[in-house]
């Protein structure tokens, strides 16, 4: 069984391909600070594994190609309608029932530790982020205070896509 869940305190600067680069640090700081007995929120990230896996199913990658092959970048009027429907194809395809089942678990963890319908937030980060040749700073979707696991699906879904 794949494990797409990893807790902070299992990633590091070492997991910027699995995780990317700002979760990647935040697991760095939560094993680094808390041992230290410095209070630093407990999360977990969702590896590209899932994203990459979640695209291998079914004819998602078929689909997407259809839509981005041979994109017009000058017909801007075209690139919004086109950047919904990948959008819509990733939403989809990320709804797999492992992936939901790990979410769930790794959520119902987080309330034990921090009591039930703990707030989160959400943020993307890329595994190819802030290169030296390219950077997709504020990019990203962030969602805040979001509340049950389901909701917390729905959000990481919204990321990916």
């Amino acid at each position: 069984m794949s494990h797409y869940i990893r807790p902070f305190h299992e990633i590091g600067l070492q997991d910027v391909g699995l995780v990317g680069g700002k979760t990647a640090s935040l697991g760095e700081l939560y094993s680094a600070l808390s041992s230290q007995g410095i209070a630093v929120p407990n999360g977990f990230a969702i590896t590209a594994n899932a994203y990459r896996d979640a695209l291998s199913q079914g004819d998602v990658v078929n689909r997407l190609h259809r839509f981005l092959d041979g994109l017009d970048k000058r017909k801007i009027k075209r690139l919004a309608g086109i950047a919904a429907k990948a959008r819509e194809i990733i939403y989809r395809a990320m709804d797999t029932p492992l992936l939901r089942e790990q979410f769930v678990e790794a959520y119902r963890q987080l309330e034990r530790e921090a009591g039930a319908g703990v707030a989160v937030a959400v943020r993307s980060s890329a595994t190819a982020e802030d290169l030296p040749t390219a950077s997709f700073a504020g990019q990203h979707e962030s969602f805040l205070n979001v509340r049950g696991a389901k909701d917390l699906f729905e959000a990481c879904r919204r990321c990916f896509a």
